[in-house]
């Protein structure tokens, strides 16, 4: 059972810094071509310096239709073909039922969950047509895949529409793995918990009871790096996990276990 993805064309939003980051570059290290997709200019053409051999970048509002359209359409002129698709853009902002929520709530469907469901769509069209002329030995033609998080089932008063956004995320997972196994297209969804990106770096520096609360609250005791949600995706894309669909691999060192009120259940 092979893990490998060389020669994969991938598509990977959010890929200018974060998670998103570290799986567009875990895919080009492990052999794939990688379009990465982000509003930053400058952090996707650094990354085409250091490997313009298999990276392209682009540069867009993937809210809007036309730039989902010209997405696809630069990610075949580079590379002819597309078989994987990473939703790592994701926007998180805080609030709580104190506030009227609308804004956020609204900005973060629009991110976490109306922009991947359309572009999700679209790359899956662009696979069931690729297949009427490329057969595939495995009968798998596509893989997608949605990063969400814990919160979707471990909510936190501060994080209120956060969590209903990736509630409908994990939902949209199942939903489309139902819809596309037909086809041959597997969609799986990666819930991860607390992650040292630059900005959980910047939130912990010199507050080490915020830190030790992280630490404390996960019982492997430490943070998640970002390479190690990054590895849970290739193996998710990968043919050895061509009979998985529709699961959310937690990947938060076991903190969605545990259960903080410390009284006996009765």
């Amino acid at each position: 059972m092979s893990f490998s993805i060389e020669g994969k064309s991938t598509i990977v939003t959010g890929a200018a810094r974060g998670v998103g980051l570290a799986i567009a570059r875990r895919f080009v290290e492990n052999g794939a071509r990688v379009m990465f997709v982000d509003l930053d200019a400058d952090g996707l053409k650094f990354e085409f310096q250091h490997d313009p051999e298999h990276v392209r970048y682009f540069v867009g509002d993937l809210r809007k239709e036309l730039t989902r359209q010209n997405l696809l359409s630069a990610t075949l002129d580079e590379f002819e073909r597309v078989d994987i698709l990473v939703n790592a853009s994701r926007q998180v902002l805080q609030s709580d039922i104190e506030h009227e929520g609308r804004e956020t709530l609204e900005t973060m469907l629009d991110q976490n969950l109306r922009q991947n469901y359309k572009l999700s769509r679209l790359i899956a069209r662009r696979f069931i047509e690729q297949a009427k002329s490329e057969p595939s030995e495995n009968h798998i033609i596509g893989s997608i895949i949605n990063l969400t998080s814990i919160a979707a089932r471990r909510a936190q008063p501060t994080l209120l529409d956060y969590s209903i956004s990736c509630a409908a995320q994990d939902q949209l997972t199942r939903s489309l793995a139902v819809a596309l196994a037909p086809h041959g297209i597997r969609v799986n969804g990666i819930g991860f918990g607390s992650v040292m990106s630059a900005k959980l770096q910047k939130e912990i520096a010199g507050n080490s009871k915020y830190r030790e609360s992280i630490k404390t609250g996960t019982p492997m005791l430490r943070i998640a790096d970002a390479g190690e949600v990054a590895a849970a995706a290739q193996f998710l894309v990968s043919d050895g996990a061509r009979f998985i669909t529709g699961h959310i691999l937690t990947v938060d060192g076991g903190r969605s276990l545990l259960d903080r009120v410390n009284v006996p259940h009765h």
